[in-house]
């Protein structure tokens, strides 16, 4: 004759089985389907291991590209990516790296669009392939066009003006606007709006941004020419601090400010030496690119509603408010 196990036996096993039952919901493992239709649900299934690749137009040694590498591994150290980076300052480079993700079959991939053109083909073929794509950085006014999902970034038009509207504020009269990369839509941009608001004359001067000597030859010899340029407005850190250098080699006289920041920059504006930066946070560029894609993956979201940019800039850094910034910019986030 078979007895009923003893009540503590009983209870037991309940408490046993209602553990592998939870288990087995936790991790979505032991139901016949997933109804959500999604490679990996952020409503249980397995949302870890997807491979993403971050590909840019940045050169070697840029502290800027180091704090959009810095944003992006710390999405992915939290969504559980596998990150890539690679970059190439060549537009037919940086496309072949692109087609490059896509044979090797990434999950997802986070592209600037410095040269739009050159992009549209391979975010296509992407796309074609079933791999999301997103934008970063550059390209605001083209991202749609070229078939990218979303875009997070800076409105380089706006932040021009805006920076056209400070100089009047500073009685500037004629600005040089330092471009270190011919053809970037999104330094082209910003002189455009400088040029917009900005009362005074806006002169463009092209450099060669990979050589810092080359651009403080350029701009020591333009502002020796032309005593009454009395503003450089230069596209990226590293550039203001060598037209710092420029300044003080041709007599002094002009004032700088910048786009874009970095903890040296940080440091003259403290000193003065810089009258402000316009931060569009790189970091933050990196890391909404990455977690967007994961997003995506997992739960079906697009930010922005794939019609309109996530804006991350821009963001006025002067004198008055450096000290809110500056710790970050110690740590290497800003």
């Amino acid at each position: 004759m078979n007895l009923p196990p003893p009540p503590q036996a009983f209870s037991a096993s309940v408490r046993g089985a209602a553990v592998v039952a939870a288990v087995c919901l936790l991790l979505a493992g032991c139901s016949g389907s997933d109804d959500a239709g999604l490679d990996s649900g952020a409503g249980g299934a397995d949302a870890g291991g997807l491979k993403v690749a971050l590909i840019t137009h940045g050169g070697k040694g840029d502290d800027f590209w180091e704090l959009v590498q810095k944003g992006a591994r710390a999405a992915a150290a939290k969504d559980g990516i596998e990150l890539t980076y690679a970059n190439d300052s060549d537009p037919a480079g940086q496309a072949q790296l692109v087609r490059d993700a896509v044979r090797d079959k990434v999950d997802g991939i986070a592209v600037t669009l410095a040269k739009p053109q050159a992009m549209r083909g391979p975010a296509a073929e992407a796309t074609a392939a079933g791999i999301p794509v997103v934008g970063l950085n550059s390209g605001i006014d083209a991202w749609r066009s070229a078939g990218v999902l979303q875009y997070f970034g800076q409105d380089e038009s706006l932040a021009g003006r805006a920076v056209g509207d400070k100089l009047d504020g500073l009685k500037a009269r004629h600005a040089l606007c330092v471009i270190h990369e011919r053809g970037n839509v999104a330094l082209e941009a910003r002189c455009a709006g400088v040029k917009k608001t900005f009362d005074g004359e806006t002169e463009m001067l092209y450099v060669e941004g990979t050589d810092q000597n080359a651009v403080n030859a350029a701009v020591t010899a333009r502002l020796r020419q032309d005593p009454t340029i009395d503003e450089v407005v230069t596209m990226g850190a590293q550039s203001a601090l060598t037209a710092v250098k420029s300044v003080k080699a041709a007599g002094g006289r002009a004032g700088v400010a910048t786009f874009d920041l970095d903890k040296n920059l940080v440091k003259a504006v403290r000193s003065g030496d810089v009258q402000f930066a316009v931060d569009q946070q790189p970091y933050l560029q990196g890391y909404l690119a990455v977690d967007s894609l994961w997003l995506y993956k997992t739960n079906g979201n697009t930010s922005g509603g794939g019609v309109a940019p996530v804006l991350t800039g821009p963001a006025f850094v002067t004198k008055s408010n450096v000290a809110s910034v500056a710790r970050f910019a110690a740590a290497g986030t800003r």
